[in-house]
């Protein structure tokens, strides 16, 4: 079950990676460099702690492992294909801010369980310009294929995680891609509610 959990979580994540770039490529999305950058500092981080706090190896917490390559892959794409006049907002500046003052303590301190912790906290709030998007906007841009398939990746990767911060891990981003995904739904909902009333 546990090979069976991995291999799944790998074919998954491998296809969003295809999808995201491909549809970068197509120019249906201009994701923010600085957004994915940080992402990509983040979960490296999350992974290297992870691995020092106890003896595990990486496919102990393949969810980390398995986005580690997905944010790396589209931040590279982006940078090589991706719309070159996206600017740092105030919102990715702080969080960059965060990230490296984080990875700062953990230098000194060597702390990796409340250094992974933090990382932790840092890739919730790195929803939050996605949450208010789709709290204000008329119509959903986000690809519903996309968020599915991060939603039942770590679900999957549950079943061969190993350790606490795996758990946590693999836990946040199956409530945040829940939370995002109920959103996305909302905001189909009220559209098509428009377009109905809209005929009459």
């Amino acid at each position: 079950m546990k090979e069976l959990s991995i291999y799944s979580v790998v074919f998954i994540s491998i296809l969003i990676t295809v999808i995201y770039i491909r549809q970068l490529l197509k120019r249906k999305i201009r994701p923010a460099l600085a957004m994915w950058i940080f992402f990509s500092i983040a979960i490296i981080i999350s992974m290297i702690t992870y691995l020092r706090e106890g003896n595990y190896s990486i496919l102990d917490n393949i969810m980390n492992a398995t986005d580690l390559v997905y944010v790396v892959s589209v931040s590279v794409a982006i940078i090589l294909f991706g719309d070159k006049s996206s600017r740092f907002t105030r919102f990715d500046k702080g969080c960059l801010v965060a990230v490296i003052l984080i990875t700062v303590f953990w230098l000194f301190t060597k702390d990796h369980l409340a250094t992974n912790l933090l990382m932790q906290t840092i890739l919730v709030i790195a929803y939050l310009p996605v949450v208010d998007r789709l709290l204000k906007s008329k119509e959903n841009t986000e690809p519903f294929l996309v968020w599915i398939g991060m939603l039942v990746a770590p679900a999957l990767a549950l079943i061969s995680s190993k350790g606490m911060l795996a758990t946590i891990y693999s836990t946040r981003a199956i409530i945040c891609v829940s939370v995002l995904l109920a959103l996305m739904l909302r905001v189909e909902i009220l559209n098509k509610r428009r377009n109905q009333n809209g005929r009459w």
